[in-house]
């Protein structure tokens, strides 16, 4: 992940709460006109929404971790991805923040290799058994392997530096071939203990982020290290599926040498012309700040991130149609940190960003005619923390926080993308320019498929200010004869529906809940429905719905035919 907030954060204390309930001044909602047209496709809507990811692999088995696994794996079984750092760091497997560790490769005194795969088992084991795929990150640099392996792990959160943080871990092997060997015992081995119809399901990249302090060697030690990686997947399974590079940056020069050398340059393992590539990643972050005492969103960088690489990868003939994964994309750089500037992800700023940003990545994959294949979230859950303690997660505690809401509206949405117009939304340019910095975003996104047609709707704004509801009048036109009979469910998420946070500062914020709580923030956690205020009526094709919506509000409306 991008670390550019890193700094401040580790020169900070930790996370302050000062709970202050507002209260808006009583504003006059203001009217927002969305249509959606039933009848009109826009071809199908890609769910790049199932992808998922976090520094620290060894969660994902520990109490909090392998219940949000299971959580992922409901919204849509077998077909959710988990990509991971550190699967091949040295170490006992004792998780830290932005740490974490397997021991899969150590040598005995004589230097020879010894694999040991227990622990990268255990990882892979729970997602699977959680209905969660593996997105392999062949990385990092197991300590007998590094070129300079002392320091080795770093000291995240206690007085490291910036620098301090990429040690030995970071650096190229000091012998490529043992290096190859490794990544083909490991593929090897997961082929034999998951089989071969599995792990070809899966996706295989190398490392993290080489154009930044991940990758300590040169560009062309990294399309080495890369070249010699998948092609000891593919000596061990064919026909895997394999990738990359998931730089920090889709436009940037390292990026575009990387391309170029899949493309024409000399394979280091093979010696032949070109790198295969069965799909293209890179990473793409938001900048929040501070102003004038409240966080702004800076969705704007998010979205020129974005199209920045898309912009890279097209400009490759040969490479534009292949899929493409966003292999970390999110507001800002770093989940483990923490303090008062983060705190907004624990609530609904987060969640009707997410909404808003993940309908804009659709807009600009058509717009570059490229294939998105996926989003990837890089948020998970921070075992034995204080609650909602403002860390780019998706749970506290065995809690869900508003945003995974959303990811469960956005899991109800499939078949085809319709034509949808809104009175009040923001243009993806103006977007991209200028963010959402005076009137808000009241947008949707629309789906239909044989039995339903959902719409996202959501009220966005860049600044974590109150501001009016939005009146919305939402007309839904084309709908076939077989919807006249079909039922109407409204999702809600926002202050006071599906947001366990609010729930909890509203306890008193408990440090420890006792059972009667935590069971209540549970109950608070989950998609809340809203009772409809009025029979839905459809005549001749044709619906219409009216609500208000809050900022930072969103909803999902399901029209679904029984």
């Amino acid at each position: 992940m991008n670390l550019h907030w890193l700094p401040v954060v580790l020169l900070g204390q930790f996370l302050s709460y000062t709970f202050v309930f507002e209260i808006a001044i009583a504003q006059d909602p203001f009217p927002v006109s969305i249509r959606v047209d039933a009848a009109v496709s826009q071809g199908p809507l890609s769910p790049i929404w199932r992808y998922f990811g976090a520094d620290e692999p060894n969660y994902a088995y520990m109490k909090d971790g392998s219940k949000l696994l299971g959580q992922l794996g409901e919204l849509s079984k077998d077909d959710v991805y988990f990509r991971t750092h550190n699967l091949l760091t040295t170490g006992d497997g004792t998780p830290a923040l932005k740490w974490g560790s397997t021991n899969a490769y150590t040598e005995d005194s004589q230097g020879n290799p010894v694999y040991d795969w227990t622990i990268v088992d255990r990882i892979f084991d729970e997602y699977l058994a959680r209905g969660v795929r593996p997105y392999v990150q062949i990385g990092f640099m197991p300590k007998a392997l590094s070129s300079k392996p002392e320091p080795y792990q770093h000291a995240f959160g206690r007085g490291a530096t910036f620098e301090e943080l990429f040690c030995g871990w970071a650096q190229p092997p000091k012998d490529y071939d043992k290096w190859g060997e490794l990544v083909y015992q490991w593929a090897r081995h997961c082929k034999e203990r998951y089989g071969e119809k599995e792990v070809l399901t899966w996706y295989w990249q190398t490392w993290n982020e080489a154009d930044a302090p991940y990758w300590k060697g040169t560009p062309e030690q990294f399309h080495k290290l890369n070249d010699i990686a998948l092609a000891a997947v593919r000596r061990a399974l064919p026909g895997a599926r394999v990738g990359g590079p998931d730089t920090a940056n889709g436009g940037n020069e390292f990026m575009k040498g990387f391309l170029k050398h899949c493309v024409e340059g000399k394979n280091f393992a093979t010696g032949e012309i070109g790198t295969p590539l069965d799909f293209v990643s890179f990473h793409a972050k938001g900048a929040p700040e501070v102003v004038d005492g409240h966080i702004q969103m800076g969705i704007h960088q998010h979205l020129r991130a974005i199209e920045s690489g898309f912009r890279t990868i097209a400009s490759f003939p040969t490479l534009k149609s292949l899929p493409i994964i966003l292999g970390e994309s999110d507001p800002e750089g770093c989940a483990a940190c923490r303090g008062d500037r983060f705190g907004y992800r624990n609530g609904t700023v987060y969640s009707s960003y997410t909404a808003a940003s993940f309908a804009r990545k659709h807009d600009l994959a058509r717009k570059h005619g490229v294939n998105l294949k996926g989003a990837l979230t890089w948020a998970f859950t921070f075992e034995d923390q204080p609650y909602f303690a403002g860390f780019r997660q998706l749970a506290s505690n065995g809690i869900p926080l508003p945003v995974l809401n959303i990811f469960r509206m956005m899991s109800k949405m499939n078949g085809d993308r319709l034509s949808v117009t809104s009175s009040h939304e923001i243009a993806l340019e103006e977007m991209i320019q200028n963010g959402v910095r005076n009137t808000p975003d009241v947008a949707a996104i629309a789906s239909r498929n044989e039995k339903q047609v959902a719409i996202m709707v959501w009220h966005y704004h860049d600044d974590d200010v109150v501001g009016p509801e939005a009146s919305i009048e939402l007309a839904v036109d084309g709908l076939p004869a077989k919807f006249e009979a079909a039922e109407v469910i409204h999702y809600r998420v926002d202050q006071f529906h599906s947001n366990a946070y609010d729930a909890w500062r509203r306890m008193g914020a408990p440090a420890s809940p006792d059972p009667k709580q935590y069971a209540e923030l549970e109950t608070a956690s989950q998609l809340a429905n809203l009772p409809a205020s009025k029979p839905l009526t459809i005549e001749n094709g044709a619906a219409k719905l009216a609500f208000k919506l809050p900022r930072q509000g969103v909803s999902l409306i399901v029209l679904e035919c029984r």
